[in-house]
């Protein structure tokens, strides 16, 4: 096969061409209708032949790379805003707040403790590992604060090991656990023991069979006692929780990342934690529901959406089995998803209060409510239209919560609520606040999608306004459930800072007007997700926000298969488009990294009906001969275990093959790291490679943001 230059490629001098890539993978019949695979053998990252492909994909990117002016600066410049991030709300336990700390000129974030008013580093990962490719996935304090349970990964893998620290030492006191992870770790009141999710050696059984195991600290993990998971399939993930006085276990069942839950409960002073007796509390039942534990028994609290697709708080029983039998404390409210709830019981309060945090169309909003009635008593007024994160506090009742704010110019920074008072602040305990970036507005755009249904897009520019057609990116995700709530971008401020529009499109398949708007994008209906995110860049162009021809799309993961879609649908549309970690070919995605699991997203190939609908959208399939592709950057990482590199390496090949376009399409491949956690510069490089592959091809000088 001859070897072709990549378009826009400059002096031919200087110029390499795209790696030779045989089409010589099959084409099967899959229910009746050949499919074409050309690209099979790039499955395979260590056949010798993807590997020197994969070489001279590396050698077309560095040169690709060093025509970007200013890429150096623009890395400094990411670090910086990056340098602000990460705050998150304290675990408060026994007397001492911990939580993860990431400070200025910090690569990774450290696990500390502050106690009487004092900070100090439990936990900084370089210390183990210098190189910085091993991260903190994890934590959880036992309830009276003497110990840690800390998990790691190394190289991106998110394969995490487990180990319990000495809360006043750093000591390491038990471990290494290996074959969890992100393990929820429940722990018993004695500190001496633990509930944690484990998967089964390999030699016992093939697949990814996880089971929930009691440990005890100090002895080894072989001898931990199993207490569910037996029989059930490889595909559910459990989770597990306990009351702080350690009276009640909670396990939760689910079916991959299906949006329904079953949960069963066991009183543990009848039988003891070792022989857990676990009684049925919600089987079958189409929802997702979360269990609130509180000390000192009582009823339990709930956040689920059984009958409320938006979300409702009710309270039950603990053998109150199924929805039918549960109270509604706090109802479903039109207009808004919920997304949190915390309790505060202390002696301070004349009446227990529920905390309660909504979003209405992706924008958080925090109200207080009587927790015996669930009547709405006030509402906390939040610094400006963001999102709040998880509620955080005392295991043993009180006055005070905690939580983390941030919107999309505001990096995180973690609040403090005096229910006593009603004062919201800064928690002192926190990195100092940063400053919300200057020279970036933010409005939020009403779309119309192609069936009439309202989408809701954010846009950030200079002035606020569609003043005149500026370079514009597009990003989205769509799936799972997950919102695109408002969050600091710091890719997006030195893009606005120097002319451009940035806009997230809320399209459906996200959850950010509940369960309904994530059905209504998965499955049988994914094609409106794709639907909503071609109406918001039409949206973007007919506005006059965006100027024809300078439109780009970026996506990772599962937004990566959305850009992707976008693509392959209406190339004439883009003028760069960007694709990090993302599904490709979404007939075989099913077999491999985590893509078993997402079989209630998307649906199977197994089934003739579901299969017709991955092909059809699928955009590794959708690559035609002769279309003129825009500039095309895939970016993938050789330790990412949810979306097989592969994806990205098959879809560089049939786009080097089949498009005429004068963009080139190029491969970023980074090593040493993964879908998740990062180090800072890590993460700052690749911000800036991939704002200045849209920057160069969409024609803004991002220079023009040369500083803070």
């Amino acid at each position: 096969m001859t070897v072709s230059p990549p378009r826009d490629a400059g002096p031919a001098s200087a110029r390499p061409g795209y790696p030779a890539a045989p089409r010589t993978g099959p084409v099967e019949i899959i229910h009746g209708r050949p499919v074409a695979d050309p690209y099979r053998w790039l499955e395979d990252a260590e056949d010798p032949a993807t590997a020197a492909w994969s070489a001279a994909q590396d050698r077309l990117y560095a040169w690709e790379e060093a025509r970007r002016p200013g890429l150096e600066a623009l890395r400094g410049r990411m670090a910086e805003l990056l340098a602000g991030g990460g705050a998150a709300p304290p675990a408060v336990r026994g007397g001492r707040e911990f939580r993860l700390r990431r400070e200025a000129g910090r690569e990774l974030a450290v696990l500390a403790v502050r106690e009487g008013g004092r900070t100090r580093v439990l936990l900084d990962p370089l210390d183990a590992d210098p190189s910085g490719t091993t991260v903190i996935d994890a934590w959880e304090p036992s309830w009276e604060g003497g110990l840690v349970a800390v998990q790691l990964s190394s190289g991106g893998t998110e394969q995490s090991v487990l180990r319990v620290l000495d809360a006043v030492t750093g000591a390491v006191v038990d471990g290494p656990v290996d074959r969890v992870r992100r393990s929820p770790v429940a722990w018993l009141p004695d500190g001496r023991s633990f509930y944690y999710v484990r998967r089964l050696p390999p030699e016992r059984t093939p697949g990814r069979h996880r089971r929930v195991y009691l440990h005890e600290v100090g002895t080894p993990a072989d001898r931990d006692t199993e207490v569910f998971g037996a029989g059930r399939p490889e595909t559910q993930y459990y989770t597990v929780a306990t009351s702080p006085d350690g009276r009640l276990l909670v396990v939760g069942a689910s079916e991959g990342t299906a949006p329904r839950t079953d949960l069963w409960t066991a009183d543990l002073t009848a039988t003891g934690p070792d022989r857990p007796v676990l009684r049925p509390f919600q089987q079958g039942t189409d929802a997702r529901t979360s269990v609130r534990l509180r000390p000192g028994g009582g009823p339990l609290l709930l956040r689920t959406t059984a009958g409320a697709p938006r979300g409702r708080i009710a309270e039950a029983r603990p053998d109150a089995t199924g929805p039918g039998r549960w109270r509604t404390l706090v109802g479903e409210r039109p207009g808004t998803v919920l997304q949190d709830f915390a309790v505060l019981d202390g002696p301070a309060l004349k009446r227990p209060l529920l905390v309660v945090v909504r979003t209405r169309h992706a924008v958080g909003e925090m109200t207080l409510h009587d927790a015996r009635t669930g009547a709405r008593t006030g509402s906390v007024p939040l610094p400006g239209q963001g999102t709040v994160t998880r509620l955080t506090t005392r295991q043993d009742g009180g006055h005070e919560a905690w939580f983390s704010y941030t919107d999309h110019i505001t990096p995180t920074t973690v609040l403090h609520f005096d229910a006593v008072t009603g004062r919201l602040g800064p928690w002192a305990g926190g990195p100092p606040a940063a400053p919300p970036a200057e020279g970036v507005r933010v409005s939020q755009e009403v779309v119309r999608s192609g069936d009439g249904t309202e989408v809701r897009m954010f846009v950030m520019s200079p002035t606020g306004v569609p003043d005149r057609p500026r370079p514009a990116v597009l990003t989205g995700y769509g799936g799972f459930g997950a919102s695109m709530t408002p969050g600091f971008t710091p890719q997006a401020v030195p893009w606005v800072r120097a002319g451009g529009v940035y806009a997230v499109a809320c399209v459906r398949g996200g959850g950010e007007e509940g369960e309904a708007w994530h059905r209504a994008g998965r499955r049988e209906h994914k094609q409106h997700t794709f639907e909503d995110f071609d109406a918001a860049a039409d949206h973007l162009l007919a506005g006059g926000w965006a100027a024809p021809g300078r439109l780009g799309v970026l996506g990772s993961s599962n937004g990566g298969l959305l850009a992707g879609a976008a693509l392959t649908r209406r190339p004439e549309m883009y003028g760069a488009v960007v694709c990090a970690a993302p599904l490709l070919d979404m007939v075989r995605y099913e077999l491999s990294g985590m893509g078993a699991s997402w079989r209630d997203e998307y649906g199977s190939a197994e089934d003739p009906t579901e299969f017709a609908r991955l092909l059809a959208y699928s955009p590794y399939h959708r690559v035609r001969r002769g279309v003129r592709y825009p500039a095309v950057l895939l970016a993938v990482f050789d330790g990412d275990t949810r979306v097989d590199p592969a994806h990205a390496r098959k879809m560089c090949a049939a786009l080097q093959w089949a498009g005429t376009g004068d963009g080139p399409v190029v491969l970023r491949t980074e090593r040493g790291v993964g879908h998740g956690t990062r180090g800072i510069s890590r993460s700052a490089g690749l911000y800036a490679d991939v704002m200045a592959f849209l920057a160069h091809h969409l024609g803004l000088d991002l220079t023009k943001d040369a500083s803070g």
